[in-house]
């Protein structure tokens, strides 16, 4: 979860007790938790990954012998503004399902909040 700030007016020219007027900023800066969902997409099982042969063969020529398998797929975060719902993520899950994934060759494999 990121900090958003912003600015908001405050009691302009209200000064607290034993204060002065002009102490007294008339804006001041407020933050406040913003939600992002996060959007994980895979190549599907069954797809041939280039790219993750390649760092597959990258790590066996450094002599980490303990991977066997590497593949390499995307992650979005979307900013929300509000909070986050049941409904909210199940639309991100239609988005990601319509916008975010090539459904022929990728999976959603996870929509989540970020903490």
């Amino acid at each position: 979860m990121s900090i958003r700030f912003t600015v908001a007016p405050t009691r302009a020219g209200l000064a607290p007790p034993g204060q002065p007027v002009e102490s007294v900023r008339p804006y001041e800066l407020l933050e406040y938790p913003v939600p992002t969902i996060v959007v994980e997409v895979m190549p599907k099982a069954e797809i041939l990954d280039p790219q993750g042969k390649a760092v597959a063969g990258a790590l066996a020529r450094l002599g980490k012998e303990k991977f066997s398998a590497v593949r390499i797929g995307k992650r979005f975060e979307l900013t929300v503004e509000g909070p986050v719902d049941d409904a909210l993520l199940a639309e991100v899950h239609e988005i990601a399902e319509d916008m975010l994934a090539n459904t022929v060759i990728e999976d959603v494999t996870s929509v989540t909040v970020a903490e």
